[in-house]
């Protein structure tokens, strides 16, 4: 069956890049609506969350409508989307950037469990079942999905900076493992980065307590690393919600290596490109139950901690 929310869930913040101030509303849908996104400042203009109506964009994922309205940032909503299992909703912004909050997908997924989750159980769910390996490579760059029967993500990464290093996760993302294991790493970023953007009017809302800052071998953000190898979850989470602009769970295992949001997507576009390479199919409910929300308790367990089965 699908989900949606119960009520909706309000978010408060600033854009990472822009720095201007933000609201998002998540709202719940009806069945097959799928997730989209609605400019009320633009007179609600849609925008669907789907790969084909992203655009080219720097350092994060925007999708654009047919008349030229976008939102931007959109990756770390949509990765608390899908890690919890909601498949329809309408995401209300009013201005041209998702915020940033703590530069993970934390707040989300709190918010999203404090309105709740309700079933639509006249509505199957159905799922895009990857059939043969497709392939996107950028110099020593790659991302890949291949068959498998559930989503998986392994992801590595090599920075020269001795905070990050090479850093390499593998996950089986059934039942909960993106809110037991990825939703609260955070966007990370060098200093010299840092600088370097704001001079190119981007980054306008960066601060060290809503990206991880490092230095080197030094990491400058208050507190340091919520895990050793934050970078790499991150880069995994991001995976997550740039994925799901596929239009519906993916049956597939994604492999990233130095990927980032524009390879991700040009493997979807490669992947719809040829019909032979994936199929829509219906989910029984042995499959249901290794889709990422499955098996989550819809409540906040203790402050700041969620419980799943």
């Amino acid at each position: 069956m699908q989900y949606t929310l119960a009520r909706k869930a309000q978010f408060r913040g600033v854009g990472l890049h822009s720095g201007a101030a933000v609201r998002l509303t998540i709202l719940p849908a009806p069945a097959d609506f799928g997730i989209v996104f609605s400019r009320s400042d633009l007179g609600g203009a849609r925008i669907p969350a789907l790969w084909d109506h992203v655009t080219p964009s720097q350092l994060c994922t925007l999708l654009e409508n047919e008349d030229g309205a976008s939102v931007s940032t959109i990756e770390h909503v949509m990765a608390a989307l899908a890690g919890l299992g909601v498949n329809n909703a309408l995401v209300e912004v009013n201005g041209p950037e998702v915020p940033i909050l703590d530069g993970s997908s934390a707040p989300f997924v709190k918010g999203i469990f404090e309105a709740g989750l309700r079933a639509q159980p006249d509505s199957p769910l159905r799922a895009i079942r990857v059939l043969k390996p497709v392939e996107i490579r950028q110099g020593e760059a790659f991302a890949r999905l291949t068959p498998a029967d559930h989503l998986e993500i392994h992801f590595d990464i090599d920075f020269a900076d001795a905070a990050i290093g090479h850093q390499e996760k593998r996950l089986d993302m059934a039942n909960g493992a993106f809110v037991r294991e990825l939703m609260d790493s955070r966007t990370f970023c060098r200093l010299s980065d840092v600088e370097m953007m704001q001079k190119s009017g981007l980054a306008l809302g960066g601060t060290f307590l809503n990206a991880v800052v490092i230095d080197g071998d030094k990491v400058l953000s208050p507190g340091g690393l919520r895990h050793e190898d934050e970078a790499v979850r991150h880069k995994m989470l991001d995976a997550m919600g740039d994925l799901a602009l596929a239009g519906g769970p993916l049956l597939a295992r994604y492999t990233g290596h130095r990927a980032g949001h524009a390879m991700t997507n040009k493997l979807l576009r490669a992947l719809f490109a040829d019909a032979d390479a994936w199929e829509w199919v219906s989910c029984s409910p042995r499959l249901e139950d290794r889709m990422p929300g499955a098996g989550i308790f819809h409540k906040i367990a203790q402050p700041g901690q969620l419980a799943v089965a």
